[in-house]
């Protein structure tokens, strides 16, 4: 009678949990005592004894207690798990820059497994996985309500072997991709000095930096960067973390004190009031103040939220792009001591002026979304003074039709991406080409608009020595015109009086 009991309960509360209501308001938390610990420790033997013995089949007693902690974990929120020696195994592996899989960033959604961002250069991303897809099945089995853990290990599997994955996007009906499983290399910093589409070739170069993820290698790579960009004189900088899902707390803060040189950069918070840490800058910018502009979207997370909470909020640079995904809580993996670990949420971050983004994200300086340009107006007008017949040609006019052409055979309707080279990804990449556009304009403003005067293309710059002799030879030449000038008055004095003789004898005759 007691067996079966325990049996109709264990199947009545789950579906007393699926069936309460999801705007349910939250019950004040009601702390047991030590004593009612123990009786509910108890109970869950209790549970798992009865289960064991009285279950149709043979059980795995292993999976059942991770199960069970797994449930107990995920109570608290989407990003605590319990992993297994396996799961323990591989967190380290992928964060070291290394892994097998497909490149995918996952979370936790009401049951549903939603994909944070896709990692570049990954199959992931090369499938066209994007931030806030929702993946309902693996290999045609649903995954609604499995753990995160569950899920990462539906998809991974010995690098080249297939997996299907159902992919539902905002507004789209679902699609199957199959993908082919890979090891993941991750190589979190890539950089390049970038120009305008349609620039000139005298146009101002702009340091790029994409970081894919924050991991152990970030900062090295950061840093390698920055000391080649500013090898060639670029006037500012792009640091694009679009679709970056995070990383470590420590490689985001070192991130972020390249480009400061004071202030702080995060707090972290935990659950006791007075456990805040802080971490502040370092006197030392690596781009001499530079302008700078943070590249966000709806992909970029954790880490990534830091990294532009302390641009914006130090007054450093731009933060441009769409809302970011607002996870601001940290994780922390502790060991238990037999190849084991919980993955487990520690503490809340906050940005440099005290704004909490959990759930809400970093809201960009400038919202730019990501657009495809169709452009409306001609760079020159059908009426002007070059449309009337026979008008002046300018000097520089045979090469501004040279450029136009180049021009026109850049920009011609090609929707495929596929065969493009990385300048025209870039001249198709709108959030990047405002960017770069917002980086020119601080770098004008930085340096004060100061005016100089202009030189005829064809006569060089005169130096400070040489203005001084020309001011000299001006004030010699003009010496000698006021000589000339006296010597014309005193010749005058005797002309007028013949011409006046020549007049009176004019008369007289």
């Amino acid at each position: 009678m007691f067996k079966n009991l325990c049996l109709l309960l264990a199947l009545i509360v789950p579906v007393a949990s699926i069936a309460a209501p999801k705007n349910k308001k939250e019950e004040p938390i009601v702390h047991l005592t030590d004593a009612q610990i123990y009786e509910e420790l108890k109970k869950f033997a209790l549970v798992f004894e009865t289960a064991r013995e009285n279950f149709v089949e043979e059980v795995d007693e292993k999976k059942m207690l991770e199960a069970a902690m797994n449930g107990m974990l995920a109570e608290l929120d989407p990003h605590s798990s319990y992993l297994s020696a396996d799961d323990f195994k591989e967190f380290n592996d992928k964060s070291h820059g290394e892994f097998g899989g497909l490149g995918i960033q996952i979370t936790s959604d009401r049951g549903a497994v939603r994909v944070i961002s896709p990692i570049d250069d990954t199959p992931a991303a090369k499938a066209g996985i994007k931030a806030g897809d929702y993946i309902t099945h693996i290999d045609g089995e649903q995954v609604f309500d499995l753990t995160l853990n569950q899920a990462v290990k539906k998809m991974k599997g010995r690098p080249g072997t297939k997996v299907k994955l159902t992919v539902v996007s905002d507004g789209a009906e679902p699609r199957d991709i199959t993908l082919k499983r890979d090891i993941i290399k991750v190589k979190s910093v890539k950089f390049s000095d970038k120009k305008l589409a349609d620039a000139d070739d005298d146009a101002p170069s702009i340091g790029y930096v994409r970081i894919s993820d924050f991991g152990a290698t970030t900062t090295k790579e950061l840093k390698d960067a920055l000391k080649e960009l500013e090898k060639k004189d670029v006037v500012g900088y792009i640091i694009d973390v679009r679709n970056n899902p995070g990383g470590y707390l420590t490689a985001a803060i070192d991130v972020a004190d390249a480009f400061l040189d004071s202030g702080e950069i995060v707090s972290t918070r935990g659950k006791d009031k007075a456990d805040i840490e802080r971490a502040f800058a370092k006197p030392g910018d690596m781009v001499n103040g530079k302008p700078i502009v943070v590249l966000i979207n709806h992909g970029s997370a954790s880490a990534s939220e830091i990294l532009a909470g302390a641009i914006q909020d130090n007054h450093r640079g731009i933060v441009m792009g769409s809302q970011s995904f607002g996870k601001g809580s940290v994780q922390q993996q502790k060991p238990l001591g037999d190849g084991t670990a919980i993955h487990i949420t520690i503490a809340r971050y906050y940005t440099p002026s005290g704004r909490s983004i959990q759930n809400e994200g970093i809201t960009p300086d400038v919202e730019v979304l990501q657009s495809k340009l169709e452009v409306i107006e001609k760079k020159e007008s059908v009426y002007s003074e070059a449309s009337f017949k026979n008008s002046l040609k300018n000097d520089a006019a045979k090469k501004k039709e040279k450029n136009a052409k180049k021009s026109d055979k850049d920009n011609s309707d090609d929707d495929d991406d596929k065969d493009l080279t990385d300048e025209e990804k870039d001249a198709r990449d709108y959030q990047l080409q405002r960017g770069m556009d917002m980086v020119i304009a601080l770098a004008r403003v930085k340096d004060g608009l100061k005016f100089v005067p202009a030189t005829p293309e064809d006569e060089p710059a005169v130096a400070s020595d040489d203005k001084d002799k020309k001011e000299e030879a001006k004030s010699d030449k003009k010496d000698d015109k006021k000589a000339d000038t006296k010597k014309d008055e005193k010749k005058s004095d005797t002309k007028p009086a013949a011409k006046s003789d020549k007049k009176s004898d004019t008369k007289k005759k």
